[in-house]
């Protein structure tokens, strides 16, 4: 449970940052890390127009920029987009400017690959929020504060799949998913290599997504 869900000293290092949703409501919260991924991310498209589900995709700009018809995929098809950084960088990586540089760059990246029928950009006055999720889910202080001075929504997580995990197998993960996911919860899975390759995030996902419908819960966009 310490990974899978925040724990509550997490919470308030980044207290303006959204954990969970309404409580009161029976709706989740899907989101998606690092692609877009040629080999998974139309396999998750796909999977959730299955089930008329929308998520939001937090990508990372250099996988954006080697895969631009991917991403416009997933525009077209309805979904949310957010900001993962250009090169999935750390909190410690790099200096807290060259970080924000690195945030900026991927906004660039996917407002530059944007298909020509979407008029919006990625502001928050647009129809886009501007949505931003930090890689390994740690920013230092400095880089929180300029982000939301800059006028990013900072999105955390209610629960964390744990499906990037080599030492979980796949009903591992969907037990993961269904012993925490409550009223409100966003939930990361992560369309990337690591999470595909042992069949993680395949089986989790449709097990879910079928779950979840079966319970009455609706599926939202941040």
């Amino acid at each position: 449970m310490f990974i899978e869900q925040p724990n509550k000293l997490l919470k308030k290092l980044y207290p303006s940052a959204l954990w969970r949703m309404d409580p009161e409501e029976k709706a989740i919260y899907l989101t998606f890390d690092d692609g877009p991924i040629p080999e998974v991310t139309p396999w998750v498209l796909d999977k959730l127009d299955q089930f008329d589900v929308k998520a939001t995709f937090f990508m990372v700009g250099d996988n954006v920029r080697k895969h631009p018809d991917i991403f416009r995929m997933v525009v077209e098809r309805g979904h949310g987009i957010g900001n993962h950084t250009m090169h999935h960088i750390k909190f410690f990586d790099r200096n807290s400017l060259r970080y924000m540089d690195d945030v900026r760059e991927a906004d660039k990246v996917m407002i530059d690959n944007l298909p020509e029928k979407e008029h919006f950009s990625l502001s928050s006055s647009g129809k886009q929020s501007r949505l931003f999720r930090p890689p390994h889910g740690f920013l230092n202080h400095y880089q929180y504060e300029k982000l939301k001075w800059a006028g990013y929504k900072i999105v955390m997580w209610d629960l964390v799949t744990r499906d990037y995990s080599y030492k979980l197998r796949p009903p591992q993960v969907l037990s993961n998913v269904l012993r925490y996911t409550r009223n409100g919860s966003i939930i990361t899975f992560h369309d990337s290599l690591r999470s595909w390759k042992g069949g993680n995030l395949q089986y989790a996902l449709s097990h879910a997504l079928w779950f979840f419908k079966e319970e009455g819960y609706q599926f939202k966009l941040l």
